[in-house]
């Protein structure tokens, strides 16, 4: 066995789908890394990703992900560079076989092992599994899921590190999963490479705050940072963070020289903040992360120490990430110009809604913004604006409702307003609205031993 390392470097190169298609390359070839950390998955991309494998068979994965390795799988390679992500979405053995092609394609044929995580899809055993008692209640209204089972889309139960840590200890250097929480991509690597036992705690807890700093990309490095957010440098060039952890669960988060951005405590800060919940129990499959506990130091420029976070045993369930279909929406806009052009907008929406009103059309919801008065923070921005010019404003109404005829009736009540509502519309943004299916999520809870993540290994 060869000796434990005293460091390991972690590269966040993707935050969702759709991040920054420069960054995994940029990771791999701005310095040393041990580690590519590529992260896709929300709970709507798993619907959208559903959907996309029932028209065909061979879909359903994050194909961004396949691009990026056509053009970094060399360098990987060659650096012995290793790859988490959960780009598989619900098709990961479609989302392998994929790689697999491409490094043939490039010639590395025999030079490639690729781990597969599968076992999180419930979706065609949800009855079995409501049958045998688990009723996957919604965390938030209590409602049994049977209310809502002849609509459901997907269903994820969210595994943790403990597969990723096998794939990599059966020879994967590419480790494609579905549903792993985004935390487990970075927590996997390190529990492989320094041995961490799946009951150490605060070392799993450790491992889960690094993950969580850097599962979003260039949040934790000055990207969307409030924080003197002007004088951030260079956010064109930004460097996407990495995490170099030692065995002992202190770790410090830098980025590459050279590249733009900033790593301090402020921004790391932020991120920590982000999607938390109760800061004394950071709840993942592996284990609960106290953030109360994390202690953080600025002890260079761009780098800042993470030390003293403390963790409890993991819980006896894991959550679930359901979606369902919930009915139809449809948004429209038109722009409004000087003088009074806040006074025009608010008149046509209420000639829009008069006329949505005589035409007998019933809506769950109607909702109106203001954009360039009060989108962002409503009526405490009206106030501010009353009695002064603003240049323009956009008139930006949306529908919801159970069936589609009236939202459809909607998206063509609002091109008749340029002529025969308010004046001086100077833009029809977009066209004619269309309706668009919601897709609805419902949180649950289930068993963690009616859960078996499954591994395989696909050689190139």
């Amino acid at each position: 066995m060869s000796p434990r390392p005293a460091t390991v470097r972690v590269a966040a190169g993707q935050g969702f789908w759709g991040d920054w298609m420069e960054a995994p390359y940029r990771q791999v070839t701005g310095g040393q890394v041990d580690y590519l950390m590529l992260d896709y998955l929300a709970e709507v991309t798993m619907s959208i990703l559903q959907k996309q494998k029932s028209r065909d068979p061979s879909r359903g994965y994050a194909t961004d992900f396949v691009t990026q390795m056509e053009r970094i799988l060399p360098i990987v390679v060659e650096r012995g560079i290793n790859v988490t992500a959960n780009a598989g979405g619900v098709n990961p053995r479609a989302c392998a076989a994929a790689v697999a092609d491409v490094a043939r394609k490039l010639g590395l044929r025999g030079k490639l092992k690729i781990g597969v995580v599968t076992g999180d899809d419930l979706l065609d055993r949800l009855d079995g599994l409501v049958a045998r008692g688990h009723q996957l209640t919604n965390m938030d209204t209590q409602r049994p899921l049977r209310d809502v089972r002849d609509r459901v889309l997907s269903a994820n139960a969210y595994l943790g590190a403990a597969p990723v840590v096998e794939a990599l200890e059966r020879g994967a250097q590419v480790v494609i999963t579905g549903r792993v929480t985004d935390t487990g991509l970075t927590l996997g690597p390190l529990m492989h490479a320094f041995g961490w036992a799946r009951d150490a705690w605060d070392l799993i807890a450790a491992g889960t705050v690094a993950g969580h700093i850097i599962e979003c990309g260039a949040q934790a490095s000055g990207g969307n940072c409030l924080r003197n957010w002007e004088r951030i440098p260079d956010l064109a060039n930004v460097g996407y963070p990495i995490v170099e952890a030692q065995a002992d669960g202190t770790f410090e988060l830098i980025k590459h020289p050279k590249t733009g951005g900033r790593i301090d405590v402020p921004a790391v800060t932020e991120q920590l903040v982000y999607e938390m919940g109760d800061p004394r129990e950071y709840i993942t499959p592996d284990g609960i992360a106290d953030f109360t506990t994390i202690r953080l130091a600025q002890v260079a420029k761009d780098r800042v120490r993470v030390s003293g976070v403390r963790g409890k045993p993991a819980t006896d369930k894991l959550k679930v990430s359901i979606a369902y279909f919930y009915g139809y929406k449809a948004v429209g806009t038109l722009v409004y110009a000087w003088p009074d052009a806040l006074k025009k907008a608010q008149a046509a929406d209420r000639v829009l809604r008069r006329r949505l009103d005589d035409l007998g059309l019933k809506f769950e919801a109607i909702h109106t913004e203001f954009v360039g008065a009060s989108a962002t923070h409503g009526a405490l921005a009206l106030a501010d604006v009353d009695g002064n010019e603003i240049p323009e404003v956009q008139l930006r109404i949306g529908v919801r409702a159970a069936d589609k005829n009236p939202v459809d009736r909607f998206t063509r009540e609002i091109a008749p307003l340029i002529l025969n509502g308010p004046p001086s519309v100077t833009g029809f943004a977009g066209g004619r609205p269309r309706p668009e299916e919601i897709v609805a999520y419902w949180p649950a809870l289930i068993d963690r031993t009616v859960v078996q993540p499954t591994i395989e290994i696909v050689e190139a």
